[in-house]
């Protein structure tokens, strides 16, 4: 070593020594030190070209990378307090199989043993699959069954052999002072439209404010009955429709609008029933006429609805409903309606009439700023046009003869006392 070293600085000395005169010092040579790990050979150089072959370039690589993983575990053993250094990276060539080392290979997963499915019969058989609810308008929900309802103790309608009643509440019932025993027939108060006014002896009637109808406090279920109407003042634009009307008579509509009442009209003496006008008289009442009503209903209680039952129930009326088998209207045979002027029959007008109970009925017309059209009723028993002959048909008799029927004599919690007409 001592003699390279000494080559080397003679070759260095003599080239400096063409630019820089050499100095006389001796050249002292270090004290050789104490080495316990030898150092590898040097490499054999190629002393014709000066390069290093490719056996000495890899040999001389694995050295150097073998000196710094020393030197990392020697720092890593030296600096135990501080951060540890990130872990060491290999190269790529080292993980890539080479063509001598074949990488591993596991079995074929062909020729492993198969695992046996367990026999489950639930899981055999298809599942249905569900079908989708497209409606939008119905709110999903989750719950699987319906909710069930807890017996109520005060619910006594779940009872057996308790019979269910379905109850309604009158919708308007008459006052006790419209009618009484001891009164005879009039107009009612009660079964009449807001715009008609009645007189203080309830026997003339005036409107105008358009067709609004009145009737009177009684009717007839069976039997021939008469009664009559004056026309006390028409004016220049008033009109009138007179005649009949069962209880379910539209009110707020003149005679004849409806199935349930039947009309006599002034203008051209035409019938009307439900809305409809037909030829009748060979001409119209007016002013200062008496219009007499006859009505003939043979044996008309057979025939007729049975009255609804009524019970009181926490100070309200109740009416019971009736089966619809019962409730069906009936007609009347041989039942008619004939309208006379002043004394003169004008032939038949409607006949086989639907069972129930019948009233005198009026209806009254003006234009705005006119003074009451005004009608007066005469329910007998002195009229001043009665008929002597009735087409054949039976002798009436007065309305004022009708017995008072209020709803008194209803059935009112299973008692009865209604008096027969």
């Amino acid at each position: 070593m001592a003699n390279l070293q000494s080559n080397y600085m003679e070759e260095d000395e003599e080239e400096d020594g063409q630019s820089k005169p050499t100095s006389a010092e001796p050249i002292t040579l270090a004290e050789p030190e104490l080495i316990i790990n030898p150092p590898p050979p040097p490499p054999v150089t190629d002393h014709l070209n000066g390069n290093k072959t490719e056996t000495e370039a890899s040999e001389d690589l694995s050295e150097s990378l073998k000196s710094q993983d020393n030197d990392i575990e020697i720092d890593d053993d030296n600096n135990d307090d501080e951060d540890p250094h990130p872990k060491k990276q290999k190269n790529l060539s080292s993980l890539t199989p080479t063509a001598s080392a074949p990488a591993f290979q596991g079995p074929d997963p062909a020729q492993l043993p198969q695992p046996v499915p367990e026999s489950n019969p639930a899981q055999q058989q298809p599942k249905k699959s569900k079908k989708k609810n497209n409606n939008v308008w119905v709110t999903k929900s989750t719950r699987k069954g319906k909710k069930k309802t807890k017996p109520n103790a005060n619910n006594n309608t779940n009872l057996p052999g308790e019979d269910k009643v379905l109850v309604t509440p009158v919708a308007r019932f008459p006052d006790k002072s419209d009618d009484t025993p001891e009164m005879t027939i009039c107009l009612s108060k009660v079964y009449k439209a807001e715009k008609v006014e009645v007189s203080d002896d309830r026997m003339s009637a005036g409107s105008t404010k358009g067709y609004r109808m009145v009737r009177a406090t009684r009717g007839v279920v069976e039997g021939a009955w008469y009664f009559e109407i004056r026309v006390m003042s028409l004016g220049e634009t008033g009109h009138t429709r007179l005649g009949w009307s069962n209880d379910k008579g539209d009110l707020q509509a003149p005679v004849g609008y409806d199935g349930n009442s039947f009309g006599y009209r002034d203008i051209d003496g035409s019938k009307v029933h439900k809305a409809l006008r037909e030829k009748y008289g060979e001409e119209g009442y007016k002013e200062g006429d008496v219009i007499g009503f006859y009505i003939n209903l043979p044996d008309g209680g057979s025939y007729a609805p049975k009255p609804p039952h009524l019970v009181w129930y926490k100070g309200q009326r109740y009416a019971t409903a009736t089966e619809a088998k019962e409730d069906d209207v009936k007609v009347v045979p041989g039942s008619e309606i004939s309208f006379f002027k002043n004394g003169v029959c004008q032939g038949v007008a409607f006949k086989d009439l639907y069972g129930g109970r019948y009233y005198p009925a009026a209806s009254m017309y003006t234009l705005p700023h006119q003074p009451n059209c005004v009608v007066k009723f005469n329910f007998g028993p002195h009229f001043e046009f009665f008929p002597e002959d009735f087409n054949g048909g039976p002798m009436p008799k007065p309305m004022a003869e009708v017995p008072y029927h209020g709803f008194e004599n209803r059935t009112e919690n299973g008692v009865s006392n209604e008096k027969n007409n």
